[in-house]
């Protein structure tokens, strides 16, 4: 088997794989540390499973530590998560406390040995009190903090200030800071499980374990039961176009363990739905790849109809397949979906339908659109391209540039 750079070479941009041992040369043998809540569920986890061995097989040593907590923590931090991307939350000092608590207590244990740590997110972002004399350490930040409520930014600001620098998904997340701040799109691997190209009988061999038949167009939402990703919305959208075209609905999704939040939402959206049989709900583990590549493969229309997003990997993943995705009009998903060109960016159940109908309508539209999309995301959003942004970061900040 080739080496796992050279895998790359036919699916990503000319002069990738050049660029990437070029950039590797000159940090050969740095120790690279990340940290962050889970090591299972959602986006985060998803792309650090991918990049770690690209370091690795760049020179660069890398490890991943991930934080434990109590359930009052991952409750403050989903609450954290909440407030940034600017819902109320309504925040004790008990629970600042036990967030504090809980970063104390995990600092007392994990190694912090490296030349350059990562920290991913709120939850270990008060771990900057433990970093080691002459180590850079970076904050990233994967979630939309554009507009905040004011009493968690100012929580959290003093410690994001200690960093060596910030790194956003987009410029509108950047806040006022008195560090470097870098922006940096997240990324998915085309050679991965949930994302490489399946034959015709592996989807319907996938799709039939998952009891979703294959005799009506799909519609299908991929994402944690969240209330940010609006699956209300989604069960709305579909209610009205289920007026004039007969078609199905899946809803796929899971839990992280750093979410408590799922369970309840989840069921907000089974009432809404009903005895529908058209609906699908299907609660998936986190290592249920390749049942979401058969389920997108298998989609004719993919929503991501959230109202709040860091980024949207789920959009970008349906992209890669050369599907039309249907998103809300917010965060990363406006940078993936030109509007009429790569996909449809909406505000509303009565627009995503307004879409949904008109693709239906208009199957050529499905064809030419999912054709841009994929091209689109192989020149932008390939983990390939991530690595190269990381590297040229730890670059400046190792030449004190930054």
């Amino acid at each position: 088997m080739p080496e796992l750079l050279e895998q790359y070479r036919a699916v990503t941009p000319p002069g990738t794989i050049e660029s990437l041992r070029q950039l590797g040369r000159r940090l050969e043998g740095t120790r690279m540390l990340h940290v962050n809540s889970t090591r299972y569920g959602g986006g985060v986890a998803e792309m650090l499973h991918r990049l770690l061995p690209l370091f690795e097989e760049l020179g660069i040593r890398t490890r991943w530590e991930v934080l434990t907590g109590s359930d009052v923590f991952y409750h403050t931090t989903k609450s954290f998560h909440n407030a940034l991307q600017g819902t109320s939350q309504h925040i004790t000092k008990a629970m600042f406390d036990e967030y504090l608590e809980i970063n104390r207590e995990n600092a007392k244990h994990l190694n912090f040995d490296a030349d350059v740590c990562m920290i991913h997110d709120p939850q270990p972002a008060a771990l900057i009190g433990s970093r080691p004399p002459e180590a850079r350490w970076l904050w990233r930040c994967h979630i939309d903090v554009s507009t905040p409520q004011p009493a968690v930014w100012q929580f959290l600001r003093p410690f994001v200030s200690q960093y060596d620098a910030a790194i956003v998904s987009l410029p509108k997340f950047a806040r006022r800071l008195p560090v470097p701040q870098f922006i940096v799109y997240p990324s998915i691997d085309p050679l991965s499980d949930k994302n490489r190209e399946l034959m015709q009988e592996e989807i319907a061999s996938l799709l039939e374990k998952l009891g979703v038949p294959t005799d009506k167009p799909i519609l299908l939402q991929v994402s944690r039961f969240d209330r940010f990703k609006d699956p209300l919305g989604v069960v709305a959208a579909y209610r009205i176009v289920k007026q004039s075209h007969d078609c199905r609905l899946v809803l796929a999704g899971g839990t992280a363990t750093d979410d408590p939040e799922g369970a309840a939402v989840l069921a907000e959206v089974q009432e809404a739905a009903g005895q529908d049989p058209d609906v699908h709900f299907l609660l998936l583990p986190p290592t249920a790849n390749l049942e979401i590549n058969a389920l997108q493969r298998a989609a004719t229309i993919i929503l991501q109809k959230s109202v709040r997003e860091g980024f949207g990997l789920t959009v970008t993943e349906a992209m890669w397949k050369g599907k039309p995705v249907i998103g809300g009009d917010t965060g990363g998903i406006t940078v993936q979906l030109i509007h009429g060109y790569t996909g449809y960016t909406v505000n509303s159940p009565a627009g995503a339908a307004f879409y949904i109908k008109r693709l239906l309508n208009e199957p050529e539209r499905i064809d030419a659109i999912g054709h841009q999309a994929k091209e689109f995301v192989r020149n932008r959003f390939l983990v390939t391209r991530h690595v190269q942004d990381y590297l040229g970061i730890m670059i400046h900040l190792a030449r004190g540039t930054a």
